[in-house]
This record gives C-alpha cells, sequence and structure tokens, in this order.
C-alpha cells in the first residue's frame, strides 16, 4: 500500500526549475529516505507533501488526501519535526507537550511519550538547558503527539554528537516499529545507508537514483579500495606493477590502492617482499557515498 503517491511534480522558481517532473510513491511501513545536493529540490519536494507548497503542476496524494484542498484533516494524521524547529528558551518540556497536544483533535497521553523517548527526568527542564540529542528527542515527542500514521523528520542528527546520532537512530526505527511510515531528509549518507529501507537521491530537480541501499550500492560497480598507513617510507607508486591495481593515491601517509579481483591479498604479497608490515592494511567496499558522488559528482554546491 502506498501512502505517499507524487506524480509529476513540478515547482519553479522564476527562471529556477526547483523540481523537475518527478515521481514515485512511499509505501506504507517503510522509512523513505530523500538525499541529494544542497538545492536539489529536496525541501521543495517534501514541503510540497506535507502542503506547504503549492506546485506548479502534478498531483500528489498522501494517505488518499490531497495536501492543498484537505490540509486540515491531513495535519491531524502526519507529524512533522523540521530542520529549522525551535521552542520559546523557557519552556519546560511537559509545557511544550501539553501545549502541542491542543492543536490536534486527538493525541495519545504525553506524559507516556515522556517515558518513550527518555525525557521523564527532564520534563522540567527549560528548553534552552536541554542537550542537543534531547531537544532532537523532544522535537520526535511532539511530532508523535497525535500518534500519526506518517511522519517527515528534516535534517534531524545536524549538529549532533556521535552518541546523539546513535540514539537518534535507535528513535527512528522506532517510529517505524510501532507500525508507521518515515519520511527522512538528510544529508548524511552514513545515516542514509544505516537507516533506510529505500531511497531517492534528488539532483537538479530530478530523481536520479531510487531503490535500496544495497541495490544501489550493488549496481555501482566500482573497483575495491585497499587502505594502509605508509610509515616505513615505501614508495607506494611500485604498487602500479601490481597484479589487479589500477590507481595509487597517497593522502598524507594514507596510501589508497584501487583495483580488481584479490587485491589485498596481491597489495599484501608486494608490501611483505618490501619487507613492509602495515598494521592497518584493510580494504574497503562501496558505499552510499560512492553512489552518491558518482551520481551527483564531486563539485561543492551552493
Amino acid at each position: 500500500m502506498n501512502v505517499i503517491e507524487v506524480q509529476n511534480l513540478r515547482k519553479q522558481y522564476g527562471s529556477t526549475v526547483a523540481v523537475d517532473n518527478i515521481s514515485f510513491n512511499v509505501q506504507q511501513g517503510e522509512i523513505f529516505t530523500i538525499v541529494g545536493p544542497n538545492g536539489a529540490g529536496k525541501s521543495t519536494t517534501v514541503e510540497s507533501i506535507m502542503g506547504l507548497r503549492q506546485p506548479d503542476q502534478g498531483t500528489i496524494r498522501v494517505l488518499g488526501l490531497d495536501p492543498q484542498k484537505d490540509e486540515h484533516e491531513l495535519r491531524q494524521r502526519i507529524g512533522i519535526q523540521l530542520q529549522q524547529a525551535a521552542l520559546p528558551e523557557r519552556l519546560k518540556v511537559w509545557e511544550a507537550l501539553n501545549l502541542y497536544s491542543g492543536f490536534y483533535d486527538k493525541t495519545v497521553p504525553w506524559e507516556k511519550l515522556l517515558n518513550d523517548w527518555g525525557l521523564a527526568e527532564k520534563r522540567n527542564t527549560n528548553f534552552k538547558n536541554l542537550s542537543g540529542g534531547q531537544k532532537q528527542r523532544l522535537f520526535i515527542a511532539l511530532a508523535l503527539l497525535n500518534d500519526p500514521e506518517l511522519v517527515f523528520l528534516d535534517e534531524l542528527t545536524t549538529g549532533l554528537d556521535p552518541q546523539a546520532r546513535r540514539a537518534t537512530w535507535d528513535a527512528v526505527r522506532a517510529i517505524r516499529d510501532q507500525g508507521k511510515t518515515v519520511v527522512l531528509v538528510t544529508h548524511f549518507m552514513d545515516e542514509a545507508e544505516e537507516l533506510a529501507d529505500r531511497i531517492a537521491i534528488i539532483d537538479q530537480g530530478n530523481i536520479v537514483a531510487l531503490d535500496t541501499p544495497q541495490a544501489l550500492i550493488q549496481n555501482l560497480h566500482v573497483e575495491t579500495r585497499v587502505r594502509f598507513t605508509n610509515t616505513n617510507g615505501y614508495d607506494p607508486q611500485l604498487l602500479r606493477r601490481v597484479n589487479g591495481v589500477t590507481e595509487v593515491e597517497q593522502r598524507g601517509k594514507q596510501v589508497i590502492v584501487q583495483g580488481n579481483g584479490a587485491l589485498l591479498a596481491h597489495v599484501a604479497t608486494a608490501l611483505a617482499e618490501h619487507n613492509v608490515t602495515p598494521t592497518d592494511l584493510r580494504v574497503e567496499q562501496a558505499n552510499l557515498e560512492d553512489v552518491f558522488l558518482a551520481l551527483t559528482g564531486r563539485s561543492i554546491r551552493n
């Protein structure tokens, strides 16, 4: 069952085409992740789905509803956490939940959400005194007050430390495990690869790839990489003679060797012949970042 259906969506600002005739579906119970460079059209796409922007053309159905015509009914059935979300500094955690519960026709008990999202001990804490991870958990709790069928999470872990990011990832999985559908927008490829059931990569207003993380990586067909730290003064360009090696690059003391076949074994043998035994010799497989760069390029976008 599709909870979101987008057909031929287009949005233009002046001479700039932000979203160019894209179509996709989001299935019930999945974490659907949208990634793309800055200015790719991610935010415009998601804001059109939520009813915050009026598309120039195309049709959108969310839970069977038109986001523009059925705005009030849709708001009662979805949860939204926006990237720029903020609350008054002196608002207490319980006050925020109590306030937001008045925005919906029906809600779940916000006291339970305090426990579910590890905020019970912070119920009387002012918003400004919460850590980054605690603020994000509060925003998730606010997005779940109306027991939504569909939850939108935008750049959820920006600015969080590694521990808080991992805890937030667990929270996103918990939302899905409750039977809800999640639309996640992120800049972080490791986050998308870790969480997504399916990923849409958007670039210049178009969907350039849409599949599971595993399928996107497998379809890339990139060469294997072997990496090690060169602390022996060894000339890594000698590895160009090794069977299967196609490229050798040194960045500081780090050496990256690209190639095919049993690359790790061949490189290890060549190094041993020169009495070089790096303790961190390792093979690196392709990941979602490789897919992203292959499809969108390496130049910085403003």
